[in-house]
């Protein structure tokens, strides 16, 4: 992680150098959709909110972002049924998807991006290593989730998190405009 004194931004504001155009790109499709974001995050703890709003102007399209690390905080801010904590764990794909969905409802926003893994470097097991990542996106009512194995320590996890989600919206969202997937 490199501090960025990219233009528009505030001198020495952390947000890795290959976010910046990721941001650019989705402010840009969500202003041009009318569409605001909010974000679910668990081991990024806030880092893609504090990315999208480190762009100027970002009041424009980005609505709230809910840090919820833990699985009280996903069951009572976003709605993620208990049972499906315990039934699969938080770093899963049915809570990635509960966690966009819930957090699009809560706020009744057009694009929800969720993000639970384990950054290390304590907390992996043999089923769920550190590095691993599930996302959630729900783009204009359609929730799909990926997860993802990150090499590195906590921070470079954290780190590759949020660039791909980012990059997973984007994409997520400029297909919105082709009708589908």
């Amino acid at each position: 992680m490199a501090c960025d004194d990219s233009p528009g931004t505030a001198p020495l504001l952390w947000v890795p150098a290959a976010v910046w155009p990721l941001l650019g790109d989705l402010a840009t499709a969500l202003r041009a959709r009318g569409w605001h974001l909010v974000t679910a995050e668990s081991c990024t703890g806030g880092l893609v909110a504090a990315c999208c709003t480190a762009l100027a102007g970002s009041s424009d399209w980005f609505e709230r972002g809910f840090v919820t690390y833990s699985n009280a905080a996903k069951v009572a801010q976003l709605g993620v049924d208990a049972a499906l904590l315990a039934t699969h764990g938080a770093v899963s794909e049915p809570v990635a998807r509960a966690m966009a969905h819930g957090a699009a409802l809560a706020t009744q926003t057009q694009v929800a991006l969720a993000i639970t893994g384990i950054a290390g470097p304590t907390g992996g097991s043999a089923a769920k290593p550190v590095g691993a990542v599930w996302f959630g996106w729900c783009v204009d009512g359609r929730v799909d989730a990926e997860g993802m194995r990150f090499d590195g320590d906590r921070a470079a996890v954290r780190a590759a998190a949020v660039e791909y989600a980012l990059a997973g919206l984007v994409r997520r969202v400029r297909v919105s405009d082709a009708g589908g997937r």
